[in-house]
Formats: structure tokens, C-alpha cells, sequence
């Protein structure tokens, strides 16, 4: 293939698909429907030209059996009169205007035949002219649903160009989102294992942390021996029965086990 071939390809393929792009079947329909109604008005128009040129060789003819009848009463006059001459010339004239009328009759059933084709099919284009009308306006009505499904479609997966720039800038924030949170995440445990310390001092390194536990849970002892305290008298004595009680038990299970483990 030589270069220019290619070019023109080139060209052809790009001239077609924006040409592709920028038909809408909707225009396409209704400028073919103009042009089929231009067809049908230039039919009628013929149908109309036919039928006068019809209706002319009508008048022609009439007008020559006019004639005929009027040469024909005067030959019979002149024969009344004894002018056999001039009923002769009468009668010639005649006969001459046979041959017109019979010419003019066979142009006027040609002219019949050609207007019984062109109503025909005037008849006929009219009747396709109808239906591709009704055709027409179902592919239009069908197309523009589609059309609205097919961007609706695209606006709800958001692939459609007046939302896709919307789409993007929503994963955007969103992944940005997950990326802050992770590094929070992960700040923490760092300051929480120590790794690193935290400028504004508010948190504490582990012993700190362990500290503040054991002063808790003395503060929890301390608690409950002043609420044993303010109990009456036989509840606060009760009380020590059964950790003495508890305490033998527990000193009891364990002079067990030892035995068990000299048995052994």
C-alpha cells in the first residue's frame, strides 16, 4: 500500500468515526422523513402536470368536434342550396380534422395511462411515507430511552464524564481518609510502645504506668478496710471468722499438696 493510500485511509477512518460521533439517529430520521415528503409532493405535482395536459387535449378535442359539427351543417346547407362545391370543400375540411381529433385522442389515452401509473404510485409512496413516520417516531421514542437508561446507568457506576470527575474526587478524599488513619494508628502504637516520646508530655513510659497501678490498688485496700471499719459490730466480727476461715483452708490445701509431692 503506497503512502498516500494510507493517508487517505487515515483520514477516511477519522472522518468517519466523528462523523459517527456527531450523527444523532434522531435528526437522521426526521431529515430522511423531509426527504421522502419532497419525493411524495414532487409525485403529486406530476400527477397534477399529467392530469392538465390531460384536461387541455379534453378542451382541443372538443373544440375540433365543434368544428366537425359545424362544417358538417354547412355542407348540408350548401347542398340545400345547391352548391355542391362548397359542401365539398366543407366536407375536406372535415375529413381533416378527423385525423387532428384521432391524433389528439391517442396523446390523450397516453396521458390517461400516464396518470393512472403516477396516482399509483403516489398512492403507494404515500403509504410508505405513513409507515416510515409511524417506524420513525418508535426508533426516536426508543432511542431516547435508551439514551436516558444508558446515562442514568453511567451516573449511578459513575463512569459517565458529568460525574466522573465527582467519582474520582470522592476516592480521592476517601483513600487520603484511610491514609490518615493508618498513620494515626500507627503513631500510637509507637508512643504507646515507647519508640516515640510525646512532645506535650501527657503520656507516661511503662513504669510510670505500673506506679500508678499499685497506687490504685492501694488505694482500693485502703477503701474497703474503712468500709469494714463502719460496719456494726457482729458484721465487722463475722468478717475476720471467715478470712481466718478461708486462710486455714488455704493453709490446709497446701500442706496437702506437699504431701502428695513427698508421696511421689
Amino acid at each position: 500500500m503506497s503512502v498516500f493510500k494510507r493517508i487517505a485511509m487515515i483520514f477516511g477512518a477519522k472522518a468517519n468515526s466523528a462523523l459517527d460521533k456527531a450523527e444523532n439517529p434522531n435528526e437522521t430520521l426526521d431529515y430522511s422523513y423531509q426527504k421522502q415528503l419532497e419525493l411524495l409532493q414532487k409525485v403529486r405535482r406530476g400527477v397534477a402536470d399529467v392530469a392538465t395536459s390531460r384536461k387541455r387535449l379534453e378542451l382541443q378535442i372538443g373544440q375540433l368536434e365543434q368544428q366537425q359539427a359545424k362544417l358538417q351543417g354547412q355542407a348540408q346547407k350548401a347542398m340545400e342550396m345547391n352548391r355542391e362545391d362548397l359542401a365539398r370543400e366543407a366536407l375536406t375540411r372535415k375529413s381533416g380534422l378527423n385525423q387532428q381529433i384521432e391524433d389528439l385522442q391517442q396523446q390523450h389515452s397516453g396521458l390517461q395511462a400516464e396518470e393512472q401509473k403516477l396516482t399509483t404510485a403516489s398512492q403507494r409512496l404515500q403509504a410508505k411515507v405513513d409507515a416510515f413516520r409511524t417506524r420513525k417516531e418508535t426508533i426516536k421514542a426508543t432511542y431516547t430511552a435508551a439514551e436516558a437508561q444508558s446515562k442514568i446507568g453511567e451516573a449511578f457506576t459513575g463512569i459517565s464524564e458529568e460525574f466522573g470527575d465527582v467519582g474520582l474526587a470522592v476516592q480521592r478524599a476517601e483513600d487520603k481518609t484511610a491514609q490518615l488513619q493508618a498513620r494515626a494508628g500507627a503513631v500510637d502504637e509507637l508512643i504507646a510502645s515507647g519508640a516515640l516520646e510525646d512532645a506535650t508530655g501527657s503520656r507516661k513510659d511503662d513504669i510510670d504506668a505500673q506506679l500508678e497501678q499499685l497506687s490504685s490498688d492501694s488505694d482500693v485496700e485502703t477503701e474497703l478496710a474503712r468500709m469494714r471499719d463502719s460496719l456494726p459490730a457482729g458484721q465487722s466480727a463475722a468478717r475476720p471468722a471467715l478470712e481466718d476461715a478461708d486462710s486455714d483452708a488455704e493453709v490446709a490445701e497446701s500442706e496437702v499438696e506437699r504431701g502428695q509431692g513427698g508421696a511421689r
